[in-house]
């Protein structure tokens, strides 16, 4: 079955609850501001649906699954769940009649709320959202690999239970930073590798693997650690919560399952907690790099398309399609056109989010209410596998960048991967 990427679903999401599943404003409602900590609405929610509904599909390695109504609905939502059953499902991955959730429900992560922020949680979904009579949709795991009874055995092997408790030696900043990012954030679910068995290969930062970055939605999810060339070595705190804050920055701007988190969780953060999240991802080091070489801008390629002397491959589709908004020097037009030059994501192992951002472009980013004024368009149409390879192969090559040319297979799969006559669907994968 032909996949379209999930952040077309979350960009319509983001703008069609705006007054609708939250306030447009920092919430006064504590519960409201953990759910926005938390990003709920962002798996809960598709397009054309009341809010928190569910109906979201996720591929997993054994079939798709479908995210569920968490509406105070009783029939079809959470109408009936104590605070107990909600804790356990939240925290445990136990449903109220005893099914296991499936780990696409970040669980492990969110064991590490308190108790206050469990309660004021609950309290948001029963007595804030509105109930919506949806019903929840059944998996389309084939049986017997659809029993849930093994993952009783997953959850003692992979996961943990226990609540954050801050770390002796830590400032209060650091551990309320820890406590967002390992915790309701959940960041891991997407920043880090998952296993065999699709676990975390690491949920806090004395994991080697924690947020080193990972394949997610033919996407490249970011590494975090603080990595000169690929992670957020060359980021100053500032620039750190500036983006956390605006989707933006001097180094890039947010794509992809990003957007919404800035759309729907991050904007609406308090200052402190911004700074917090920043101070404890600033303290986690590098883990992916071999050398501290950080990057040097070189002049060259700049020169060559200045002169039209387009000898490098892909050079001339740069010239053709790029230049005008990304400049011959790769500097973009920082904080909203983005540089590629420097930028960590065009020199990323993976080369997954530029091929998907030249092929599908991006959405829009939406802070205080008011959409981006500037977007990737997308080239699908107008470019061929061959060309768009060539020219990503170009923009990880120049301007100092050094990164590994790409393939026209490469191109082609996640072309077919994110055909936009498929499916809405998150694709959630192993490593």
């Amino acid at each position: 079955m032909k996949l379209a990427t999930h952040c077309l679903a979350i960009a319509a999401v983001s703008l069609a609850f705006v007054g609708q599943a939250f306030a447009t404003e920092a919430p006064a409602d504590r519960g409201e501001y953990v759910a926005r900590l938390g990003n709920c609405v962002a798996c809960h929610s598709i397009p054309d649906a009341p809010p928190f509904s569910g109906g979201l599909k996720m591929a997993t390695p054994l079939g798709a699954i479908y995210t569920t109504n968490i509406t105070p609905d009783a029939k079809t939502g959470i109408g009936s769940y104590t605070y107990e059953d909600f804790d356990k499902a939240m925290r445990l991955g136990v449903a109220k009649d005893g099914h296991r959730l499936y780990p696409a429900m970040p669980y492990p992560s969110y064991a590490k709320m308190n108790e206050d922020d469990m309660k004021a949680l609950y309290n948001f979904f029963m007595k804030s959202v509105p109930a919506a009579a949806v019903e929840n949709k059944p998996s389309e795991i084939p049986a017997p690999l659809n029993m849930r009874w093994p993952l009783a055995i997953w959850n003692i092997l992979f996961a943990e239970d226990d609540r954050y408790e801050n770390k002796a030696g830590k400032d209060e900043a650091w551990n309320r930073g820890a406590y967002l990012v390992q915790g309701l954030g959940h960041c891991g679910a997407c920043h880090t590798p998952r296993g065999l068995a699709f676990n975390e290969k690491g949920y806090d930062e004395d994991d080697a693997q924690f947020l080193i970055g990972a394949p997610l939605d033919n996407w490249s999810a970011s590494n975090l650690r603080q990595d000169v060339n690929t992670g957020l070595g060359r980021w100053s705190l500032g620039e750190l919560t500036e983006f956390l804050k605006n989707g933006h920055n001097k180094y890039g701007t947010a794509f992809g399952t990003m957007t919404e988190v800035i759309n729907n969780s991050t904007q609406y953060m308090t200052d402190a907690d911004i700074t917090a999240i920043a101070t404890y991802l600033k303290a986690i080091p590098g883990g992916r790099e071999k050398n501290d070489n950080p990057y040097a801008y070189n002049a060259e390629t700049a020169k060559n398309l200045l002169a039209r002397e387009y000898t490098s491959t892909g050079a001339l589709v740069y010239a053709q399609q790029c230049l005008s908004c990304h400049l011959a020097d790769g500097a973009g037009h920082a904080p909203y056109l983005p540089p590629l030059a420097g930028n960590p994501i065009t020199v990323d192992p993976s080369p997954a989010s530029l091929i998907n951002i030249v092929l599908n472009g991006t959405q829009r980013i939406v802070v205080d209410g008011m959409p981006d004024a500037y977007g990737m368009p997308q080239y699908r149409v107008l470019l061929s596998d061959q060309e768009i390879a060539d020219s990503v192969t170009f923009i990880r090559n120049s301007w100092g960048n050094k990164a590994a040319p790409v393939t026209v297979k490469e191109v082609a799969d996640v072309r077919k991967a994110t055909d936009p006559a498929g499916d809405q669907i998150h694709i959630l994968r192993m490593k």
